[in-house]
């Protein structure tokens, strides 16, 4: 096991262990339960043999999960409601999920895991679907009308900015957060990540960071180390840890084969994602643009100036323009959900920043031909990094700075307040989310293409990944990936501002003009930048400060 992951480990298991003792409250209240200690040893290997069974369904290796193999692991998985609810309870409410259906997963999921959820407590929950570049849109003019015609939402961790500071969300009742086990997070995020001046809203269902994604044949192939041999190139043809090597072997791979099929090497996703696009730019750009004694990276914290056209992001757009023309054929078309899908798990590419779909999604999914091909890291890091303060490049004493990128800090299910007016209808609400946010249906979650990525400690234990029939050394290098991500002492987390979309929907709207040719990677920067300057005195800028400032723990 690698080191990282094993140390991960030892801290999750006693991080369980102290939930578990706070839960059963005293040695008394051990002693009390039926049983005893031996009732205790059940019930946690009956939680055990659960987890067991559900990641037998479909199983590792065998193709996508259908609809029938969510209804499965929905039901047994409601112990937890159960010991809530009463059957019946909510005979008569209906309830409106508003989420996303990318790639037929999320709300498609959704709709499986809770069809048992439904028939138990007599509710009836009505689905709006919405792809992933129409959801910024939508949830805006929601916002911004006053018209939220939904209870439930699909939601990620920077648009509480916009919802929970406006009131629009449903505070949390104690029971949804014993039932859900919150203290099982990963350390980023718990709070303040889900909450809004002291209140609880939110109900944590991944975890989101960018890593890196790259193919092990691609490094393993000997006639590609041949060559870059040949070619006089430094060093061992092996996988690259630093940008400057991600463009060295980009550049390389241009009109090479492999396997008799074209080589290819990072792919960049030149199409806007309704804002989400401007995540991989930022991947690109962390490790440039995120100083080890600076939190900030987006913008300057006093006074929110943006560092948008600064020279590290410069520099991460003027990588994107290097390699152009080594990119797949109509790259200029390919938004995120194409890079990852349609390109890498389809065997096209050898290198791609993602959320940890594609770690769960290369074993499981029918789109995946990669199975065994596969490698994970934190993202790349850089030979120097740009000093904001100073307005110089630093080389660091310790080797090559990295910032993992916490794009997007995972989506989470929040409940508005369009029900508070009626208690039964709020706990319903509540009940449905807790159940799809639950800590054994999350773990099959994070092995099964679902949109969501390890996000609990109790996610690292590598041996119910090799239980579900994942191989070992594959499993430690993902989770580690992952783990070491999240853990990274210069992670670049991203703010929970209001309008933090707008700020990414105008960055995606002039980077296409970049990528098409218009302007150079200053001038489309310094655009971007004006334009962001517009948002943030629009929203207002002091308290935008404010907000900034405490989101980066100033």
């Amino acid at each position: 096991m690698k080191k990282s992951l094993y140390e991960y480990a030892i801290a999750a298991s006693k991080s369980n262990r102290r939930t578990f003792m706070k839960g059963a409250a005293s040695a008394g209240a051990i002693a009390g339960m039926s049983g005893g200690i031996s009732s205790i040893a059940k019930m946690s290997f009956a939680a055990d043999d659960i987890r067991s069974a559900i990641l037998q369904i479909p199983g590792v290796g065998v193709g996508s999960p259908t609809d029938a193999d969510w209804q499965k692991v929905g039901e047994m998985t409601l112990g937890a409601t159960k010991n809530n609810v009463s059957e019946g309870e909510f005979n008569g409410v209906e309830l409106n999920f508003m989420g996303l259906n990318n790639q037929n997963l999320h709300n498609m999921l959704f709709r499986g895991f809770l069809k048992p959820w439904e028939k138990y407590t007599g509710a009836k929950i009505n689905w709006i679907d919405l792809a992933q570049a129409d959801y910024n849109a939508r949830l805006q003019q929601s916002i911004a009308t006053g018209t939220v015609d939904f209870d439930i939402i699909e939601m990620g961790a920077p648009f509480e900015g916009d919802v929970c500071g406006k009131g629009l969300a449903s505070e949390m009742p104690g029971w949804v957060a014993d039932q859900i086990d919150m203290d099982d997070y990963v350390g980023y995020l718990q709070a303040p990540v889900g909450t809004w001046e002291g209140k609880t809203y939110r109900i944590s269902i991944d975890g989101d960071c960018h890593n890196f994604n790259y193919r092990t044949d691609y490094f393993e192939d000997e006639n590609l180390a041949k060559a870059w041999k040949e070619e006089g190139h430094s060093g061992n043809w092996e996988v690259p840890t630093t940008w400057q090597k991600v463009q060295e072997v980009t550049l390389f791979l241009k009109g090479k084969k492999i396997n008799g099929m074209d080589a290819h090497g990072y792919l960049d996703p030149l199409k806007g994602w309704g804002g989400f696009g401007f995540y991989f730019l930022g991947s690109r750009a962390t490790a440039y643009a995120k100083h080890p004694d600076d939190p900030a990276f987006l913008f300057d914290a006093d006074t929110m100036k943006p560092r948008v056209n600064n020279p590290a992001w410069v520099r991460a757009i003027q990588d994107v323009l290097d390699v152009l023309d080594c990119q797949p054929a109509d790259q200029i078309n390919a938004d995120p959900g194409t890079t990852g899908f349609q390109q890498f798990l389809a065997g096209t590419g050898s290198m791609l920043s993602w959320w940890g779909d594609i770690g769960s999604n290369a074993n499981t999914s029918d789109s995946s031909i990669i199975m065994g091909n596969v490698g994970f890291d934190i993202l790349p890091g850089s030979d120097d990094v740009y000093n904001s303060k100073t307005g110089q490049w630093d080389t660091l004493s310790s080797g090559p700075n990295y910032a993992p990128n916490m794009a997007y800090i995972g989506w989470g299910v929040y409940v508005m307040a369009t029900v508070d007016s009626d208690a039964n209808k709020r706990k319903a609400a509540w009940s449905a989310a807790a159940h799809i946010g639950g800590r054994d249906l999350s773990l099959w979650c994070s092995m099964y293409p679902s949109g969501f990525q390890p996000y609990r400690n109790s996610h690292f234990n590598t041996s119910e990944w090799v239980g579900a029939g994942y191989d070992q050394a594959f499993a430690e290098d993902y989770l580690a990936s992952e783990a070491d991500s999240y853990n990274h002492p210069n992670a670049a987390i991203e703010p929970r501002i209001p309008g933090i979309f707008q700020y990414y929907s105008i960055a995606e709207d002039e980077l296409a003009k970049i990528y098409a040719g218009q302007y150079d990677a200053q001038t489309g920067a310094d655009n971007i930048a004006a334009a962001w300057e517009k948002i943030t005195d629009q929203i207002g800028r002091e308290n935008q400060i404010k907000l900034y400032k405490a989101s980066l723990g100033l």
